[in-house]
């Protein structure tokens, strides 16, 4: 479990993080929602070392990160930031073998190779193998990225807003995903995310921040009520369930 404990961040004079506390749950998906500045993607980079808190601590099965190697971090913790900088000219098959530097620093094993087609099979990207990433759509892109964290065989990954500027195919592709992760290789998978509907079908738990701190969290089925959200967002809700799932409609206006 990755448990977050009264942890403060401020950029400047700017407090962006107020003493939040809160767990995520091993082997399960966890989004973390709200609005604009709540401050989710900066905890995210928090948990992935990517940035240093200026209080409170961070642990995992109740060991501090601070003190884990990185090198033994990158191989429990894997991340992918939103829109990532990319600049080379790769194919997918270089870009995904990127995901295995922190076992073979660049010397590939055949373990290495072996994941490394694991990932690009999981997510179904034979036939863009041979394929350079500058060439592709910003949905293939990424999903060839994923595919990179996959391949880092981490026990936890976390994603930065995923489904940016991606379609509606592309965005249930990476979803789908994500869940079959947890579900078929019991890993711990935490993401930034805006669309609420893909958050309260595909997650098991969420955390909903406002303003830098946790304004509530708990299981999907459980916290996703259309009174939280409307205090959330500051806008009107109104969700339908089935069996199939639920839909948070926040479109038609009230009385519309």
């Amino acid at each position: 479990m990755i448990h977050v404990k009264q942890i403060d961040k401020s950029y400047g004079e700017k407090r962006v993080l107020a003493k939040v506390s809160v767990q995520f749950p091993r082997g399960k998906v966890t989004s973390l929602i709200g609005p604009n500045g709540a401050g989710k993607t900066t905890l995210l980079m928090l948990i992935a070392r990517l940035q240093e808190a200026h209080g409170g601590e961070i642990t995992i099965d109740g060991r501090s990160i601070a003190v884990i190697q990185i090198r033994d971090y990158a191989r429990l913790v894997a991340t992918l930031r939103q829109s990532p900088d990319f600049h080379l000219r790769l194919r997918v098959e270089e870009l995904v073998a990127f995901g295995r530097f922190p076992y073979s620093r660049g010397n590939l094993t055949p373990q290495d190779r072996q994941a490394i087609d694991d990932a690009i099979g999981f997510l179904s990207l034979e036939n863009l193998r041979a394929a350079y990433v500058d060439e592709l759509s910003g949905g293939q892109r990424q999903m060839a990225f994923l595919a990179m964290t996959i391949a880092q065989q981490t026990d936890i990954l976390l994603l930065d807003e995923p489904l940016n500027n991606l379609d509606m195919k592309h965005a249930v592709q990476i979803m789908r995903a994500l869940r079959r992760l947890c579900d078929e290789q019991g890993r711990t998978v935490i993401l930034v995310i805006h669309d609420i509907n893909f958050a309260a079908n595909y997650s098991d738990h969420i955390v909903a921040m406002q303003g830098g701190t946790v304004r509530f969290s708990g299981p999907a089925h459980e916290v996703v009520t259309e009174e939280r959200l409307r205090a959330l967002y500051d806008i009107d809700f109104h969700i339908v369930r089935d069996e199939r799932g639920c839909v948070c409609n926040y479109f038609t206006p009230t009385g519309a």
